[in-house]
């Protein structure tokens, strides 16, 4: 009983956070006249495949230790895309911090206004390592 209630809770949790990150990004999107993206566990799983990869190989590049790009790992996820951006940082302690330094710079801002995206899922890993990939399916 307890292992359920564990799993119960791990379920939630990961619920709110979907829901909290979506909110930010969506937030940031409207502020500028784009239209409201999805979450999707599928992007989240890619997204976490790359930040995982980059601090257990002690790398920081939108390329994986394999050779992999956005792509690759949208492919992977089983994630079929017209459209894949990513977004990648380290250090930032709080999605909030995250967003404001995305949302500075030149190329992640594009990526999260894109108007082709129309699906997120983001990634915090081990070290602070943050991995956003926007898509939107075929």
């Amino acid at each position: 009983m307890r292992c359920v209630i564990v799993a119960l809770l791990m379920v939630a949790t990961t619920a709110q956070a979907d829901r909290a990150t979506l909110a930010v990004v969506n937030n940031a999107r409207a502020a500028e006249g784009r239209s409201a993206l999805v979450y999707d566990a599928r992007l989240e799983t890619a997204a976490r495949a790359h930040g995982e990869d980059m601090a257990a190989q002690g790398f920081f590049s939108h390329n994986g230790s394999d050779g992999s790009d956005i792509g690759t790992r949208l492919r992977r996820a089983d994630y079929g895309f017209c459209f894949g951006a990513e977004n990648i940082a380290a250090g930032q302690k709080s999605l909030v911090d995250v967003m404001a330094a995305w949302m500075q710079s030149r190329g992640h801002r594009r990526n999260i206004l894109h108007r082709k995206a129309k699906a997120v899922g983001i990634a915090r890993v081990t070290g602070d390592r943050w991995v956003m990939v926007l898509a939107a399916p075929c």
